[in-house]
């Protein structure tokens, strides 16, 4: 019969894990420090609870307990609604160019905005001499009299 497709087979010998050393377990800051609840108005913990894209931290990361992880999750919600957080904090690399990343349809414009509004030209007199960077003014066809319909041929 031959080897099917996930067959791994049971010759190879398993890869060798390094071994583990117990971390150092993670206390939760509430806990620790007997909070009552967690604040929504004390932005500079809930920012060490979020990431540096704004997306909450897991609780293996942060190391809060089951109870204080909901109260921050709730507290952090709670912040973004107000203002004093915000919902995703944008980095330098999502505005460059590339290949426009997700949503970018055909035809759209890749070129980065500038912040700034472009400067508008002063209202003020022409140049004199028209050089190679004028336009030139757009001229009616020599054989066509003013006010003359052009045959459709």
């Amino acid at each position: 019969m031959g080897r099917r497709k996930n067959d791994r087979g049971t010759s190879r010998t398993p890869r060798a894990q390094p071994p583990r050393r117990p971390g150092r377990p993670k206390v939760c800051l509430f806990c620790k420090e007997r909070i009552a609840w967690v604040d929504y108005k004390d932005t500079n913990v809930l920012r060490r609870l979020m990431s540096d894209r704004g997306k909450i931290k897991a609780r293996r990361v942060t190391g809060t307990c089951r109870q204080h992880q909901r109260d921050v999750a709730t507290a952090i919600k709670t912040a973004r609604e107000m203002a004093l957080l915000p919902y995703v904090v944008r980095t330098a690399s999502d505005r460059g160019p590339g290949r426009g990343g997700r949503g970018g349809g055909r035809g759209r414009e890749q070129t980065p905005r500038s912040e700034e509004p472009a400067a508008e030209p002063e209202a003020g007199p022409a140049p004199a001499a028209a050089g190679a960077d004028a336009p030139e003014a757009p001229q009616a066809a020599p054989d066509l009299e003013a006010g003359a319909v052009p045959d459709e041929g």
